[in-house]
């Protein structure tokens, strides 16, 4: 009979962990002694990640954008550690939509703020009285378009600027208890968001009226090619882990953690360059012109 796995780091909860950074964060978290509960999607998934961990990973079926699933979620894990509280709290789950603006329906700029924004609200509300009982830490997932958007991003920028400023908010609302929040900014990451991300806009762009096609098609397809670039040039998972490992033990956790080849230098460029001269630098690497 196997002993029962022991707790060493206490209970952190992770959304988003069926692939990619999540996944990979919470198996990481798993052999450094965390108790992690695992945020998934399907069965088949809380299945996968249980059998790829060290013992310690407890599966939630949870879906962020569903009250009850988050409520459930939450009363899951009061059962399963009573008044302990969790130390960690870490939003991940986020999808994106892409497209420009002006073709893009509403339904899908919603579905993006559904699940980046209102989910990651709904999740913190869900588990902040566990947070406040431990003394935990929130990480919420950002990305380096939470500080400089691109075009056909408008969307997927908008909502993880909005998670900046609930980060912002939240470090200050929760100064009184000792619960620290940090943001992560990824820039590009070797992850399978790159792919659902490519396949749904092209779904996403066949139900587009031939208008759209005409005014934006070569600018698309060249921002795409720009896309998958990046995405072949993109950091591993494991760059992201260890920032999140950073912010859930540290003693002083930064409040953000700029992670990734050249975030840094897009993120002072943005920060110092003038807006025209920054769109001009954009457009250039789109190869896109002016018209009319």
């Amino acid at each position: 009979m196997m002993d029962k796995p022991e707790f060493a780091r206490g209970a952190v909860v992770l959304t988003g962990t069926s692939t990619g950074i999540g996944r990979a964060c919470a198996l990481h978290l798993d052999r450094l002694g965390f108790r992690v509960f695992a945020g998934v999607r399907t069965s088949r998934d809380a299945e996968s990640i249980q059998r790829a961990s060290a013992g310690r990973i407890t599966p939630l079926l949870l879906d962020v954008t569903d009250g009850a699933s988050v409520s459930a979620a939450a009363n899951e894990v009061v059962r399963a550690i009573g008044d302990a509280g969790i130390s960690g709290l870490v939003n991940n789950a986020g999808i994106v939509v892409s497209g420009p603006l002006e073709f893009l329906p509403l339904s899908e700029i919603r579905k993006q703020f559904d699940v980046n924004v209102m989910g990651q609200i709904s999740v913190i509300q869900a588990f902040l009285p566990l947070l406040r009982r431990a003394r935990g830490r929130i990480v919420n997932m950002g990305s380096i378009a939470g500080r400089m958007s691109l075009p056909f991003l408008g969307p997927y920028s908008a909502s993880k600027f909005a998670l900046e400023a609930i980060t912002d908010s939240l470090r200050l609302e929760l100064l009184p208890w000792g619960i620290t929040v940090s943001i992560i900014e990824p820039g590009a990451v070797k992850t399978p968001i790159w792919g659902k991300s490519r396949d749904a806009a092209g779904k996403r762009a066949r139900n587009f009226p031939a208008e759209a096609l005409e005014l934006y098609g070569p600018s698309i397809a060249a921002f795409s090619a720009e896309t998958e670039k990046a995405a072949g040039a993109g950091v591993e998972p494991g760059v992201v882990v260890r920032a999140v490992e950073h912010a859930l033990t540290a003693r002083e956790p930064k409040t953000r953690y700029l992670v990734g080849r050249n975030v840094r230098l897009q993120a002072f460029l943005k920060n110092v360059l003038p807006d025209r001269m920054f769109d001009w630098f954009v457009s250039r690497r789109i190869k896109r012109k002016s018209i009319g």
